[in-house]
């Protein structure tokens, strides 16, 4: 059965619908990277040392923009008669621009060269979406931090804080893996589901008891009691990241059960 042909009617409607749709309200946008200077201000017409162009992807060309208070359009091949140029300045880092300013609006939310490079549209739904995503991620943080064994949060904040760890006491180390849970919560859950940073504190507390030792070159492992070579660290390896790995092997297993008992 051959389909219908699409009309003139059909072809402008599927148009229609593709089309952004673009909410008249008032905007406001913010300089990126911290900056608020007294003033700034943004390039509002097209020159040779500023070159304020758009491509328009369906005709294949560039197409020149131009800031004109009495005209509707921020194209210069749609605007008509002289023009009334004005700058575009931010004050303090930030510039508000009324819905009446339809034509500058959409200058600087659909076309400028320097949109999301030296300032931004001010997006409250997308800034809440982004809040509530980091507070989940916060809250999920702190859960897992709040229900981990203490030798895991040990493990965790052992790479946060170093070898100060050893010198805390269980409700500090509760204490403390929470606050670094709320404090980078992505890290945190990151290090949480690392093995290999449990395995690499478990290897560190042998060494603190004096179950292994590391010889002076930092390149071989021994066990503390008679000397026994247990591994050969790889060159420009941190050793407890690689008696970690190593203890993942058959033969490290084994080592990982012995000094698990002498814990017990």
């Amino acid at each position: 059965m051959e389909e219908p042909k699409e009309t003139k009617e059909t072809k402008q409607k599927k148009k229609e619908t593709k089309a952004p749709t673009w909410e008249v309200k008032d905007r406001n946008y913010y300089l990126l990277h911290g900056r608020s200077p007294l003033t700034y201000t943004l390039p509002a017409k097209h020159t040779k040392r500023f070159p304020l162009l758009w491509f328009d992807p369906e005709t294949g060309i560039q197409r020149e923009l131009r800031y004109a208070t009495n005209q509707s359009s921020p194209f210069v091949d749609e605007q008509d008669g002289q023009a009334t140029l004005k700058h575009i300045v931010f004050k303090d880092g930030v510039l508000h621009v009324p819905k009446e300013q339809q034509n500058l609006q959409k200058l600087l939310s659909l076309y400028h060269p320097h949109l999301n490079k030296r300032y931004a549209e001010l997006d409250h739904v997308a800034e809440a979406k982004d809040e509530l995503e980091d507070l989940m991620v916060e809250t999920e943080a702190i859960t897992i931090a709040l229900g981990m064994d203490i030798d895991h949060a040990e493990a965790v904040l052992r790479v946060e804080e170093g070898s100060g760890v050893s010198n805390l006491s269980s409700k500090e180390i509760k204490r403390d893996i929470a606050l670094f849970a709320k404090r980078n919560p992505k890290l945190f859950i990151d290090l949480a589901n690392d093995e290999n940073v449990v395995l690499r504190n478990f290897a560190i507390r042998a060494k603190e008891a004096g179950i292994i030792s590391l010889g002076q070159d930092q390149r071989t492992i021994h066990w503390a009691s008679n000397g026994k070579k247990l591994m050969t660290v790889p060159f420009d390896e941190n050793p407890f990241s690689a008696m970690a790995a190593w203890f993942q092997t058959d033969e490290g297993l084994e080592v990982y059960k012995s000094i698990e008992k002498k814990f017990s």
